[in-house]
């Protein structure tokens, strides 16, 4: 197994930005693909953006133009820079990751972080 930390998150007012880092734990983590969920209160989670091994990108299209989604092998670290925040932005957001080739949906996903809050204010 793999271990995923997010860190990042705090309250931003509309139009800012924040950069959201997920740390993970094993060797194998360059051949993972890692993702971004979030969930807001009263709502499923839902995706945001995954990044495969090989690099190749996937947006939501609520995000794209807006969140960029990185990775650094060499750091076993993956990144959600998120700019032009707007308050529908608000949710925890999830670092996600699996062994094979990435995905949009949720139950794809073996390991999770812990989530870290993101608001943004109007």
């Amino acid at each position: 197994q793999v271990q995923l930390v997010e860190s990042g998150g705090g309250l931003v007012q509309a139009g800012g930005s924040l950069r959201l880092s997920c740390a993970a734990s094993g060797r194998t983590f360059s051949n993972y693909a890692m993702a971004w969920f979030r969930q807001a209160p009263g709502k499923e989670r839902e995706f945001v953006a995954a990044i495969s091994w090989s690099d190749s990108t996937y947006y939501s299209d609520s995000v794209k133009g807006r969140f960029t989604i990185s990775r650094d092998n060499a750091k076993n670290t993956v990144y959600l820079q998120m700019n032009n925040l707007k308050p529908e932005d608000t949710a925890v957001y999830y670092c996600a990751g699996r062994p094979g080739p990435s995905g949009i949906r949720v139950g794809l996903y073996d390991y999770w972080g812990q989530g870290t809050q993101v608001t943004v204010s109007s």
